[in-house]
C-alpha cells in the first residue's frame, strides 16, 4: 500500500475483507465493509472463475496491503524467509509481524498500522531506548519498544497511560500501560497471527 491517498476502504471491499487500516472504525458498525463487501467498480464482481495465477495474486495483494507495504519490500520479505530456517510462509508472517510499526500497533500505542508508522517516523518510538524512526525496522525477541521519553507529556499519549490494548495483547508480546513500554518476548508462532491468509498460496505465486 504505502503512500496509498485513495479511500482505504476501497482496499478492504477489493480483498472482500476488513484490512483494519482506519483504526477503531473498523470495529464499528460505522465500518463500510461490514455493509457492502462487492467490489470497487462500476461492473461489480466478475462471473468469471478466477485462474489459479489470480487467486494467488489476490493472496499476495491481501496480505501486502494489509500490513501496508511496498511491492519491494514484500519481495525481499519473501526472499529473507525463502532463505531462512522453518517454513517459508510462517517465516514471511514473522517478518511481517516484526516490523516496528506492526509491534507498535500490536502493543495497542496507535489503533492502526498507518498512525503507528506515522508515531514511528515523527521520533515518537524507542527501541532498546534509541529512537528509531524507520517504520520498517525489525524488532527482536527481548527487545523493549516504548514511547520516546520526550514524548510522553504529549495529550496524546497521556491518554494512553494505564489503559490496556483495547483489542488484547498477542501472546508473544507484554505490555506495560503505565510506562508505555512493551517488549518483544519471542517470534510469534503461526496460530499467533490473526490474519486470515493462506500464506503457501504466496509460496507459490513466488515459486512459479
Amino acid at each position: 500500500m504505502g503512500r496509498y491517498h485513495d479511500a482505504v476502504c476501497r482496499l478492504c471491499r477489493r480483498e472482500g475483507m476488513k484490512l483494519y487500516l482506519k483504526g477503531e472504525k473498523c470495529y464499528t458498525d460505522k465500518c463500510p465493509v461490514a455493509k457492502d463487501t462487492t467490489p470497487p467498480g462500476m461492473h461489480g464482481p466478475s462471473r468469471r472463475k478466477p485462474s489459479d495465477f489470480a487467486v494467488r495474486l489476490r493472496e499476495k495483494q491481501r496480505l501486502r496491503r494489509f500490513y501496508g507495504v511496498f511491492e519491494g519490500q514484500f519481495k525481499r520479505y519473501f526472499q529473507m524467509a525463502a532463505r531462512a530456517k522453518g517454513v517459508t510462509g510462517t517465516r514471511l508472517l514473522q517478518i511481517l509481524e516484526s516490523r516496528l510499526d506492526n509491534v507498535v500497533y500490536r502493543l495497542g500505542i496507535a489503533p492502526s498500522r498507518k498512525e503507528a508508522r506515522q508515531l514511528v517516523v515523527h521520533g515518537h518510538i524507542d527501541v532498546d531506548g534509541r529512537r528509531v524512526t524507520i517504520p520498517s525496522f525489525l524488532v527482536r525477541p527481548g527487545s523493549t519498544v516504548s514511547v520516546a521519553a520526550g514524548s510522553r507529556n504529549l495529550t496524546y499519549f497521556k491518554a494512553l497511560q494505564g489503559a490496556a490494548p483495547s483489542h488484547g495483547l498477542p501472546g508473544w508480546l507484554e505490555y506495560h500501560p503505565e510506562t508505555l513500554t512493551g517488549r518483544m518476548l519471542t517470534l510469534p508462532a503461526r496460530e499467533d497471527i490473526d490474519v486470515p491468509v493462506h500464506e503457501q498460496l504466496i509460496v507459490e505465486y513466488y515459486s512459479r
